[in-house]
């Protein structure tokens, strides 16, 4: 893997840990109701709370993998393609059934990321 690659893929778990914040310890806040455009009285909800929290914890081992690709796997390159396919697939879905944005938002940088481990 190219250096630019590597530093790609470390600021796509940068920002899957950041998603993970959002969803798990910042589940009440400003922040969190602007960035999933759902009001702070929805995420007081305690079935909406579990949900976030749930999916932070996934989205908190995708940013893990993505480290441990770079860093230790045999094949570092195939396993952090297998995972930016993942997370792509992921926001085009969410882009299709929930907000259009997410396909920029959460699909952007891991695009741009899989390209350059092609090139």
């Amino acid at each position: 893997m190219s250096v630019i690659s590597i530093i790609l893929t470390v600021l796509v778990a940068i920002e899957f840990f950041f998603i993970m914040y959002l969803e798990t310890i910042a589940t009440h806040s400003k922040r969190t109701s602007k960035v999933f455009n759902i009001s702070e009285e929805k995420l007081k909800d305690e079935n909406v709370n579990v949900l976030l929290k749930n999916q932070g914890v996934y989205n908190g081992v995708i940013g893990l993998l993505l480290l441990y690709g770079v860093t230790f796997a045999s094949h570092p390159k195939e396993m952090v393609a297998l995972l930016l396919i993942y997370i792509i697939i992921v926001a085009i879905y969410g882009g299709l059934t929930s907000d259009k944005s997410i396909m920029l938002k959460q699909g952007g940088l891991p695009i741009i990321t899989l390209l350059s481990l092609l090139i």
